[in-house]
C-alpha cells in the first residue's frame, strides 16, 4: 500500500535556513531503528473510574505518546500508545535520536511519525497497528516532519525542506505521486486536515519571521486564511466538528472555540507543546514536566515521579487527571486516537 519516496531536491543540500527550521521545527512539535526494548507490562490495568463518563470513541480510544530519555547522542526516543484510562501501554518504536509528532488515522490503525537519528535527516513513517509493522513512505533530503492523514487515509500532509526552505505537501500513499501545496519564502509547517477533508491548518511566519500564526487552507481556491489568535499560534488540531481548535498558545496548552474565538489555556507545559483533542472533542490531553494532579491511574500514584506526565483534562467538567510516564522519561506529543 505504501511507497517510498526518495526523490532527491532541487537543491544540493539543506540550506542554511533549511538546517535552522529543523531547530524551529523540533521547538513547534516537536536512522536506524535499535532492537525493539521490552516495555514493562503494567502490573494493574484496572480501569480507571475517571474514564467512566467518558463517551466510547474516546474510552475505547488509544493515546499516543513520545518518552525521551538522556542528552545528546546518547538521546532515546520510544514511541508508546496507551489507552486514556492508563492501561495497555505498548511500545512502537524506539530509536537513539528523536521521534517527533505522531498522528493518527481516521479509523486508529495506522499512526505516521517523523525518526531522526544522528547526522541523519528525519523521515516519515507510518506503523500498521494490525500487522505491527512499519513503512517508510518520506526519505527525502531535508527535514520532513507533522504528517496528518486524510480522512480517508488516501493521502498524508507533510512539511519538508526538500527545497531548502520549510513548506507543506501533499502525497498519495497508494502511489506516492507528491504535490507542493505552499510556495512561500516563510516557514510553513505542522499541518492538520479538517475532518471534511476540504481543509487543512497550518503554522507560518509569513507576517513575521519568527513569530507564527495559524492558518487555513481551503483546497478548492488553494488559499490561506488567518485563523485570529492575537499573539505567537503553533501547531493547530481541529476538532471533528470543526467547533474546537487546540494549538499552542504562546506557551500554553490551548483550545480555542472558533465561532466565538473563546480560548481556554490549558496549562503553561514546561515543554512548549501544545494540547491535542480526543475524537470526541470533549477531553484535550497535553504532556507536562511535573503534574500537580492527584490520582491514579493503574494503581500508581500520579505526579509523584520525577518523569513527565500525559495530563488529561475534561473541557466540560474542568477535571483532569494525568498518567506517569513509563521510565521517569520526558513525555512529548501526545495524540489521542480511535
Amino acid at each position: 500500500m505504501f511507497k517510498t519516496i526518495t526523490s532527491k531536491p532541487t537543491t544540493n543540500n539543506i540550506t542554511v535556513k533549511g538546517a535552522t527550521t529543523i531547530a524551529i521545527l523540533a521547538a513547534l512539535t516537536g536512522c536506524q531503528t535499535l532492537p525493539s526494548a521490552e516495555t514493562k507490562k503494567p502490573t494493574n490495568t484496572v480501569s480507571n473510574p475517571l474514564t467512566a463518563a467518558m463517551p466510547a470513541v474516546d474510552r475505547q480510544g488509544h493515546i499516543a505518546y513520545v518518552e525521551e530519555q538522556g542528552l545528546g547522542s546518547a538521546k532515546v526516543s520510544t514511541l508508546y500508545s496507551i489507552r486514556p484510562d492508563g492501561s495497555d501501554r505498548q511500545l512502537i518504536d524506539q530509536i537513539t535520536g528523536y521521534i517527533y509528532a505522531p498522528a493518527w488515522s481516521a479509523d486508529g490503525q495506522l499512526l505516521a511519525y517523523s525518526k531522526q537519528a544522528p547526522r541523519e535527516h528525519p523521515k516519515i513513517y507510518i506503523y500498521d497497528k494490525s500487522s505491527k509493522t512499519r513503512n517508510l513512505v518520506v526519505n527525502v533530503e531535508g527535514s520532513n516532519m507533522s504528517a496528518s492523514f486524510s480522512p480517508d487515509g488516501q493521502h498524508l500532509l507533510y512539511s519538508s525542506t526538500v527545497g531548502g526552505n520549510a513548506d507543506i505537501y501533499k502525497m498519495r500513499l497508494s502511489g506516492g505521486e507528491t504535490k507542493q501545496l505552499t510556495t512561500l519564502p516563510s516557514t510553513e509547517v505542522q499541518p492538520s486536515y479538517a475532518a471534511d477533508g476540504k481543509s487543512f491548518v497550518y503554522t507560518s511566519d509569513k507576517v513575521r519571521a519568527g513569530r507564527p500564526s495559524i492558518y487555513r487552507y481551503t483546497f478548492t481556491t488553494g488559499n490561506a486564511t488567518l485563523i485570529p489568535t492575537g499573539g505567537y499560534a503553533a501547531s493547530p488540531q481541529l476538532s471533528a466538528d470543526g467547533q474546537r481548535m487546540a494549538y499552542l498558545n504562546g506557551r500554553k496548552a490551548a483550545v480555542m472555540t472558533l465561532a466565538t474565538g473563546q480560548v481556554t489555556n490549558l496549562a503553561e507545559t514546561g515543554l512548549d507543546e501544545p494540547a491535542r483533542l480526543s475524537p470526541s472533542g470533549s477531553y484535550a490531553v497535553y504532556p507536562t514536566r511535573h503534574s500537580q494532579i492527584s490520582g491514579q491511574v493503574g494503581g500508581q500514584s500520579l505526579g509523584g515521579q520525577k518523569g513527565g506526565d500525559l495530563v488529561i483534562h475534561s473541557l466540560s467538567g474542568n477535571t483532569s487527571y494525568a498518567i506517569n510516564s513509563q521510565n521517569d522519561g520526558i513525555v512529548r506529543s501526545p495524540i489521542w486516537g480511535r
